[in-house]
């Protein structure tokens, strides 16, 4: 009978991190973060500050939704976007000297 072998399969340190880091370093998902800073807007509105076609910014804004950085809700037929509570805490805390040191 052969022997089972435990792989470990754990993620390294810092991987949710750099991906966080890579979901706004594209300038669009930049662009649109700068605006949500600024309070919550529809995509109407988006477009007028960020000039990419209708199909892209809905893309760059699900790659946002998807790292937790933006928040959604509907308001009849539009949907309007606004950072995440945690965004900029998570942003910070994403970057190495933000980071709470380990205490291992």
């Amino acid at each position: 009978m052969a022997e089972s072998i435990l792989v470990e399969t754990t993620t390294p340190p810092g991987t949710a991190e750099v991906a966080l880091l890579q979901a706004v370093a594209d300038p669009v998902r930049w662009a649109v973060l700068d605006v949500l800073a600024r309070g919550e807007r529809c995509v109407c509105d988006l477009q007028e500050h960020v000039p990419v076609p209708a199909n892209l910014l809905s893309y760059h804004l699900k790659v946002l939704r998807d790292a937790g950085l933006v928040d959604t809700s509907r308001r009849g037929r539009w949907i309007d976007y606004r950072l995440a509570d945690d965004a900029r805490s998570r942003l910070t805390d994403a970057l190495p000297a933000g980071r709470t040191p380990d205490p291992s």
